[in-house]
């Protein structure tokens, strides 16, 4: 199992700050937060890693992370994504890299309670397609800013994109995982009115093929790079609970036929 973290985008919603750096290199209490995925995905047993960026400050990111051999990684590879075409046009970078191996999918700003590895074994298990987290969601005008899924009898029908009625209590969470058909999705789409790539469409292909399973993760989710008062929310929690602790309990496989 490889990881791949996109941590590419121009980080407008953290402006002024991202104006003179990538938002994945702000701290996030006492760590740059390009720390927490890497710990995520090497928490969950992955050991080859590749990281997605872009813009003017890229080399700035193998300044900071090397070879990966302090994370206890055997291999940590980089790709260059030249412009801001979305998180769909980042992953397909990925692809020599993946080489036919399945992976874990990790947005750079995405910072959560527990370890994903029960999650990742649920998915170890699948025979094939992907897999999807969901956190359920107390405040429905969050979710709107979200991808929110249809979910009926155990399975996902669709995923809206920022829906202004959600037509459920959960999102969809940065933390993918795909087969190799995924690069054959990615390359059959067209650009969305915003000009990008997206990732809720490759993940409303995997539904319609029925290849789509999930879980709901519990403890803290937070996305640092959704706002300036979300990023010190995030780093408030980090400080006084800690993060990327070990799971509470087993994962149930969720979402499974």
């Amino acid at each position: 199992m490889k990881g791949v973290i996109l941590a590419g985008g121009t980080g407008t919603r953290l402006h002024p700050m991202t104006r003179i750096t990538n938002k994945h290199l702000l701290p996030v209490y006492d760590k740059p937060m390009i720390y927490y995925p890497i710990e995520t995905l090497v928490n969950a047993g992955i050991e080859d890693i590749m990281v997605v960026t872009g813009g003017n400050h890229a080399g700035e990111f193998l300044r900071l992370l090397g070879d990966g051999g302090t994370f206890g990684l055997k291999h940590l590879s980089y790709a260059y994504q030249e412009r801001a075409g979305g998180i769909a046009e980042a992953l397909g970078l990925a692809k020599n890299f993946i080489d036919g191996d399945r992976f874990v999918v990790m947005l750079g700003d995405n910072i959560l309670e527990y370890s994903i590895a029960p999650y990742v074994e649920n998915f170890e298990r699948q025979e094939r397609g992907a897999r999807v987290l969901l956190k359920e969601m107390s405040n429905p005008a969050h979710l709107r800013h979200l991808g929110v899924p249809i979910i009926e009898n155990g399975r996902i029908l669709y995923v809206r994109e920022k829906p202004s009625n959600p037509p459920s209590q959960y999102a969809v969470i940065g933390v993918y995982m795909y087969d190799e058909d995924v690069f054959e999705i990615v390359e059959t789409l067209t650009p969305s009115g915003r000009g990008e790539l997206e990732i809720t469409d490759v993940n409303n292909a995997y539904i319609d093929r029925g290849d789509m399973e999930y879980d709901v993760i519990s403890g803290f989710w937070g996305d640092a790079g959704e706002s300036i008062d979300v990023y010190y929310e995030v780093i408030d929690y980090v400080r006084a609970n800690g993060v990327n602790k070990k799971a509470a309990r087993k994962a149930d496989p969720a979402g499974v036929a």
